[in-house]
């Protein structure tokens, strides 16, 4: 006899047990109590001539102890998500003031200071160049030549001076990096160094944002080296 049938014979039983019943009907979860009430009700109304095998009793046990032990695991899950997450909060805290290298394609130019990074270079090239461009009106403002480089990580630093030799004015700007592989011009992937302005804590599943000084936010995980 199923567990099913077990419920549906409640409604059979005298007005004596039903608020028994109306008050485990507001339950939105199945505990242990309540599954061996349950069960303990099933074996009582089952029909004599065709009583649970032992078989069937087992199987619907070792249902209720599956269910159990998945819930547990979820918990614990969660537990270890949570500590997870204070942990990289820690950590992320301990970067406000200090700079890292994220990818990305712009830089921030301050009074007197320079733009720099790495281009990630897959291949062996020839031709490597870094063309600085004013973010705004799109001017190319200075090229920096970088010759020929084996696969890796390229260092770059323009040192904020335009094509006359006149220190660019403080802002935004974008770094685009070029190179020559196998005879085509090939357009590069960079990472920026950055300085780390602020942490916000995202909502939902995006978890840590960090904050760069005249830049966009990266994700925690983007950040590929502290400075």
């Amino acid at each position: 006899m199923s567990i099913q049938g077990a419920v549906n014979q409640y409604s059979n039983l005298t007005a004596t047990d039903k608020p028994v019943l109306a008050t485990s009907a507001k339950k939105t979860t199945l505990g242990q109590e309540q599954f061996l009430k349950l069960m303990t009700t099933q074996m009582t109304h089952q029909d004599p001539t065709k009583p649970m095998e032992n078989g069937d009793f087992l199987s619907q046990m070792a249902q209720f102890g599956t269910v159990a032990g998945i819930q547990d695991l979820q918990k614990s899950f969660g537990d270890f998500a949570g500590s997870i997450n204070s942990s990289q909060a820690l950590q992320a805290t301990s970067l406000v003031g200090r700079h890292v290298s994220v990818p990305g394609n712009q830089g921030l130019l301050a009074a007197g200071g320079d733009i720099s990074g790495n281009i990630n270079l897959a291949d062996s090239a020839t031709n490597v160049n870094v063309k600085v461009v004013n973010s705004v009106t799109g001017e190319t403002v200075q090229n920096v030549d970088l010759g020929t480089h084996s696969p890796g990580k390229i260092p770059f630093v323009w040192d904020g001076l335009n094509a006359k030799g006149v220190m660019a004015n403080p802002g935004v700007y974008k770094i685009e990096a070029t190179a020559s592989i196998d005879g085509k011009n090939t357009v590069l992937e960079t990472d920026i160094k950055a300085q780390v302005d602020s942490i916000t804590m995202a909502n939902g599943g995006n978890g840590l944002k960090v904050n760069l000084t005249g830049l966009d936010s990266v994700n925690f995980s983007q950040i590929k080296q502290i400075l």
